[in-house]
């Protein structure tokens, strides 16, 4: 069994779907599991959507309406007949989450959120899986929701491992050919979950590892894992492999080819991670797996952009120390404030922050109360593994540093540009 993982870049039209159908001759000798994302930029859309029935609902169904004539674009490429039973589903689904959105009484946010943002992957594996089947290559569609189960963490679900395999397991042991959603999961009682943004790598390692797979194959639009961002970066180089360790550690530090939590299930079972080009199939791309190394040994420059830098220090002079940092912490996690860097001093204590859910104001509300605190946003945060002297100097050149940490792998440092 193999997995692969197909992402929005890699299916944002019927010209991209229908590279699929080319791809898969590389495995036509294999069982796989096809796990994909929604299509182009749909999430965002549909993110669009969610603020418009929360706080404009007049332009609700304007943007419903744009989200329904892009995928029905995507069907009139990939099917000539128009009365093809596929027109219908997709129609079908979309009356569902219309059905959602007039019924729905829940004023919970991240609930809402699920339950709206999971219809991107619904429809793009259905019409994917609908393709596939119309070309020859059958398979089944399978919902990831009654596989994949976690708890009611909306929008960061923690996967439950033991329900999921035997999940897994009982609905895919009899059949040859799957294609199935990333992202989305499922609670205890059945409501949809998400795995975090960018979740659908992950999901295909949960299915990988479930599934004891020989291997896990992300399909994306880039030659595979580079030593930067070709959007930030000039002259990025392919990197052509890399151990488990390697890019845990890229992934952590803000890398946004690997899903940070992907590697750890492949890693506990050796599973070989994959990262090819969607538009150049026949290139190595990269491989990360067990006792591989850094192939060219070279700086890895990574960027976080629009963080907000925190500084915290004591009203009466004393020092930070860790029962100060305990409840700081804990502040942190009660408002869902994602930390990606931490210093401190005698003093002060400093962190760079995303604001991912939007309750930045209620963390400063709790820490004024106690701390005196300064706040700068909009900064960046640059990591570079494996660096040299050269490697810092280009990152520190025409910037302000307000941070800068170095250990023996790594330097991070927070900017305003």
């Amino acid at each position: 069994m193999k997995i692969l993982k197909f992402g929005g870049a890699a299916i944002k039209d019927g010209r991209s779907i229908k590279n699929i159908v080319k791809i898969l001759q590389i495995y036509k000798d294999s069982e796989v599991v096809i796990v994909i994302s929604a299509m182009g930029k749909t999430t965002n859309a549909l993110e669009k959507v969610i603020s418009c029935y929360f706080n404009s609902k007049s332009k609700l169904q304007s943007a419903l309406q744009e989200i329904k004539k892009y995928h029905n674009s995507i069907l009139l490429e990939l099917f000539d007949d128009e009365n093809h039973k596929i027109f219908s589903s997709i129609d079908k689904l979309f009356k569902d989450l219309q059905m959602f959105l007039n019924l729905n009484k829940s004023p919970n946010y991240n609930y809402v959120y699920d339950q709206i943002i999971c219809f991107g992957e619904l429809v793009s594996t259905k019409i994917i899986s609908g393709y596939l089947n119309h070309k020859g290559w059958k398979n089944s569609l399978l919902d990831a929701r009654d596989m994949i189960k976690t708890n009611n963490n909306y929008r960061r679900a923690k996967v439950d491992w033991n329900k999921t395999k035997e999940k897994i397991i009982s609905l895919i042991k009899k059949r040859e050919n799957i294609v199935t959603q990333g992202y989305i999961a499922s609670d205890s009682n059945n409501f949809t979950t998400t795995l975090g943004r960018e979740g659908s790598d992950y999901s295909a390692a949960i299915f990988g590892y479930c599934l004891n797979a020989q291997s896990v194959c992300v399909w994306k639009d880039v030659p595979g894992i580079l030593n930067s961002d070709p959007r930030y970066f000039k002259n990025s180089i392919l990197l052509n492999s890399l151990s488990y360790e390697e890019a845990i550690e890229l992934s952590y530090y803000g890398a946004s080819v690997i899903h940070p939590k992907t590697l750890q299930p492949l890693k506990r079972k050796e599973i070989p991670l994959y990262v090819k080009s969607f538009f150049k199939p026949n290139e190595k791309g990269t491989k990360v797996g067990k006792n591989l190394s850094l192939n060219p040994d070279i700086p890895c420059y990574i960027i976080r952009k629009n963080q907000i830098l925190i500084s915290i220090s004591s009203l009466d002079f004393s020092y930070i120390l860790e029962d100060n940092i305990y409840q700081i912490f804990k502040l942190f996690n009660q408002n869902k404030i994602k930390v990606n860097l931490i210093q401190n001093s005698a003093i002060t204590f400093i962190v760079c922050v995303e604001d991912i859910n939007d309750n930045l104001n209620n963390l400063l509300i709790d820490l004024k109360a106690k701390y005196n605190v300064n706040i700068y946003k909009k900064v960046n945060i640059y990591s570079i593994r494996n660096y040299n002297e050269s490697a810092i100097k280009k990152i520190e050149k025409n910037k302000k540093i307000l941070v800068k940490q170095i250990t023996q792998k790594t330097v991070q440092m927070v900017s305003q540009e």
